[in-house]
């Protein structure tokens, strides 16, 4: 079978369901983690995830904790209302705390407004509505946003 699927119900603030797809998975009870490799694809709503690999790490009661998305991680978000684009090497989500890290060769891009924000690491925290990018020496923030001029 090239594809396994995962079918996980989760409750995270409201009960939704997450549909996990990849080419392999495996899971350690005992440290409380599932593994997921090779093309994955996760979907929860109108929120979704594609990598190379996810890490899902859950507590005692099976519930999510932190997903960790690497290799070619993208990923069409809502916060706050509004619709998100991401992408960057490591994806990192916090379902607990609401926030999320992007980090190296991070990019978010707001939909609809189409403001756009590159950076080594971008950390949202959903939660309070901050945002904190971070460049490199050679590469610095870049902020991108369209404004309308008033006409005179």
């Amino acid at each position: 079978m090239k594809y396994f699927i995962f079918f996980l119900t989760l409750t995270i603030l409201s009960a939704s369901e997450v549909v996990i797809t990849a080419d392999k998975f495996s899971a350690d009870e005992t440290k409380g983690i599932s593994i997921f490799t090779g093309n994955v694809h996760i979907v929860k709503g109108k929120d979704d995830l594609k990598a190379d690999k996810v890490v899902v790490n859950f507590d005692k009661k099976k519930q999510p904790t932190l997903y960790t998305a690497s290799g070619h991680a993208k990923a069409k978000l809502t916060m706050k209302g509004k619709r998100y684009f991401a992408k960057g090497n490591t994806l990192i989500y916090n379902p607990l705390t609401l926030k999320y890290i992007i980090e190296k060769n991070a990019f978010l891009q707001e939909l609809d407004s189409d403001k756009k924000i590159y950076g080594e690491n971008i950390r949202v925290d959903q939660a309070r509505g901050y945002y904190e990018v971070d460049g490199k020496k050679n590469k610095p923030v870049k902020f991108i946003f369209q404004i309308q001029d008033k006409k005179k």
